[in-house]
């Protein structure tokens, strides 16, 4: 398949580099059985597009999305009952499921999963044997599949991006002082008009020690907040901006720039209908209304309660065949390098758009809607 830009409306466009690593072999295996055709090379990189007004355009328009953790009988039964073990990974966040196949699923079960990543933020699921057309399917169940403009992909399989640090070395030079991969706090794709909901990572291939992933509940970093301190940014907006630059084709001489929207710094989630913070310091770019100054205090202050707090992280260790589907409207996620490039590491990413983010005054906060406030969360009326 020639490369070709992901949508039509994408004019001009740079032709991608072509690559010539070669697979993993449990990830070779994994794409064989699928019957993902390579003898084109692997993976599929799309014509990348130059101009920052054709990435607008295709993401424009507002859609309507049903998010399946809202319609989920909340006593998640289904599929519950049918797992074999069911294990919290931390009080806050994180949960592994045993004795199910994410590929087997029945719809019932999809709409209580969503639900159960919305409340536990993160769900992980070892030894699936799942293709990537029934990770894309999946995804597609869950909302809008959101098909990169330039990233690596798996041929034939738009969607289904490509995640494998060693490819992505032969752009950016890592190492020990600045290293690669995905190790940096982060949400993904806050620039879109409706940003990822549920992401599904399927690692095929994982270093024997290390390369961990990491992720931090938005939940409970509002809920660390002091309730005079919440009243300052509920309500706010922020400029939130895409990983990736591109030139402006009215202005080229002004140099790469990159997308940017304005969405809210606390967000409510459809399912559970509870606040969360959702700053991440990689590419929140600032406060609308505020001096930059005024700004940056406030964000920095508010990705260190985010990222110091270990008591509302969870640090999961990969297994080979494992799934990680998390829910980015209420987390940060950053995966660790500290394998150093030393072993492979191959997964394949399916991300599902959802609503536009949006804020709620009367929304409670998790700890509220579950009966958990102590005294110091309370509000303070008065002198203390």
């Amino acid at each position: 398949m020639a490369p070709a830009p992901i949508d039509e409306r994408i004019k001009d466009v740079a032709e991608p580099r072509k690559d010539t690593l070669g697979l993993p072999e449990p990830a070779l295996q994994r794409l064989k059985k699928a019957g993902i055709d390579l003898s084109n090379g692997y993976p599929y990189r799309p014509a990348r597009p130059l101009y920052l007004q054709d990435v607008y355009n295709i993401r424009s328009k507002e859609w309507k999305h049903d998010d399946a953790g809202a319609r989920a009988d909340k006593s998640k039964s289904a599929l519950l009952s049918a797992a074999t073990k069911v294990t919290d990974l931390t009080v806050h966040i994180g949960t592994e499921i045993e004795g199910l196949q994410l590929k087997d699923l029945t719809d019932q079960q999809k709409d209580e999963l969503a639900l159960l990543i919305a409340e536990r933020s993160v769900v992980f699921f070892r030894n699936q044997d799942l293709s990537p057309q029934q990770q894309l399917a999946l995804g597609k169940y869950y909302g809008e599949v959101e098909v990169h403009p330039q990233v690596p992909q798996v041929p034939g399989n738009p969607g289904v991006t490509v995640i494998w640090p060693d490819l992505q070395a032969t752009e950016r030079v890592a190492n020990f002082r600045k290293p690669g991969g995905a190790s940096r706090w982060h949400t993904d794709l806050v620039h879109e008009l409706q940003p990822a909901g549920i992401t599904h990572l399927h690692n095929d291939t994982v270093p024997p020690v290390g390369g961990d992933t990491l992720w931090a509940s938005g939940y409970s970093a509002y809920e660390k907040l002091s309730p005079d301190f919440r009243k300052i940014i509920d309500g706010k907006l922020a400029v939130y901006r895409s990983a990736h630059p591109y030139l402006d084709r009215d202005h080229p001489e002004e140099g790469p720039k990159f997308i940017e929207r304005v969405h809210p710094l606390v967000r409510v989630h459809p399912a559970t209908g509870w606040k969360a913070l959702w700053v991440n310091r990689a590419m929140t770019d600032r406060i609308v209304g505020l001096d930059r100054a005024e700004s940056d205090v406030i964000l920095n202050y508010l990705y260190d309660v985010y990222e110091r707090n270990v008591d509302i992280q969870v640090r999961f260790k990969w297994t080979p065949n494992t799934s990680a589907l998390w829910d980015n409207r209420i987390t940060i996620h950053n995966a660790s390098w500290d394998y150093g490039g030393k072993h492979p590491r191959h997964g394949t990413r399916v991300t599902s758009l959802a609503e536009k983010p949006y804020f709620d005054p009367t929304a409670p906060t998790r700890r509220e809607a579950l009966g958990l406030l102590d005294e110091s969360e309370k509000q303070v009326d008065g002198p203390a």
